[in-house]
């Protein structure tokens, strides 16, 4: 499950979703990540700046194969690795904009028809300030503390 809430402080969030059991048929198809990465950006309320990009790539290990893609997002990217023979897909959403995470995941999970999923939501860059005003307050404070504090005499 999910927490809910507004990021107060930070870059925003990152949604790590890892699906298993999912259509080999599906994950091998370029076609369908591409229009999936295409799509999604509309669906969750982020800019599209570019066409995804998607390729199929083959491992050194002979069922290490997939299809990776990317798209560019005015809040940040979105990427999906995918590995057909083991069943699995890797979806990542790395957004300076606040989304409906557990919305976002549920419409993965249907689409790549996961029947098991592990999800991870993070707020990243935590010290990544916002607000200028509330840095230069912060900055502020931490000058008035510094100078303010007893001062060692050497005799």
């Amino acid at each position: 499950m999910l927490q809910e809430g507004k990021v107060e402080y930070g870059f925003g969030p990152h949604l790590m979703l890892d699906c298993y059991g999912c259509p080999t048929e599906k994950l091998g198809d370029v076609d369908f990540i591409f229009e999936t990465l295409d799509k999604f950006p509309d669906k969750i309320e982020m800019t599209k700046l570019m066409p995804p990009y998607v390729f199929k790539y083959k491992g050194k290990v002979k069922d290490d194969w997939g299809v990776s893609g990317v798209v560019l997002i005015a809040e940040s990217h979105i990427t999906i690795h995918t590995f057909p023979e083991k069943q699995h897909a890797f979806v990542d959403i790395f957004s300076c904009k606040e989304f409906d995470a557990a919305q976002a995941a549920a419409y993965l999970i249907k689409l790549f028809e996961a029947k098991k999923h592990d999800i991870q939501l993070l707020n990243r860059g935590m010290d990544f300030q916002r607000d200028v005003r509330q840095s230069v307050d912060i900055v502020g404070g931490d000058r008035r503390a510094f100078f303010e504090r007893p001062r060692l005499t050497i005799n």
